[in-house]
């Protein structure tokens, strides 16, 4: 299985399909905001930005899947899907147990050379609040719902950088 994944992520098929994956999230996510009319919070704001990383490490990828600059998309890819992971459980934690003392910002605090929510407000300005519960499926808040999909990229991330340096033996029609 090793084998397998180091040799897929060497072919430009299988970063496509990660950051295929990342898109469709993120359409998702418009068509809540955008059609269902759910108000997206800062902590939603900053878990769209960790899935456009992950979607990024998808598409650096896959411009030289069999060079090194692989190394690099899946660095991109273990923070982008840690950091998502980070922020979900805080956006769970703060659904779950709502606290005056612990509260969501008022507006994303992105760098002052990426000001994200300036330039492209449709996907990047927060309207909600970060302790409201708007949509649920199969009992799960969507903050819930992302803790699991954030920990599934890390795990599969994890096991293909595990398969960059473990080259099992090839083995020969006689088994030596």
């Amino acid at each position: 299985m090793l084998r397998y994944l180091n040799q897929c992520s060497r072919r430009r098929g299988a970063w496509l399909l990660l950051a295929l994956t990342a898109f469709a999230l993120e359409l998702v996510a418009l068509w809540f905001q955008h059609v269902m009319l759910l108000q997206p919070c800062v902590l939603c704001i900053y878990e769209r930005a960790a899935l456009f990383g992950i979607m990024g490490a998808g598409i650096l990828g896959a411009i030289a899947p069999a060079t090194p600059l692989r190394f690099a998309a899946l660095a991109l890819w273990i923070y982008s899907a840690w950091r998502g992971l980070e922020i979900a459980w805080h956006h769970t934690m703060l659904q779950l147990h709502p606290s005056p003392f612990d509260v969501c910002p008022f507006r994303p605090d992105f760098p002052s050379w990426l000001p994200l929510d300036s330039w492209v407000p449709q996907i990047f300005a927060a309207t909600g609040d970060c302790s409201v519960r708007q949509w649920e499926f199969l009992t799960l808040e969507m903050p819930q719902w992302l803790v699991g999909i954030f920990a599934a990229y890390l795990v599969v991330a994890l096991v293909v950088i595990i398969a960059q340096f473990c080259k099992p033996k090839r083995r020969d029609l006689f088994g030596r």
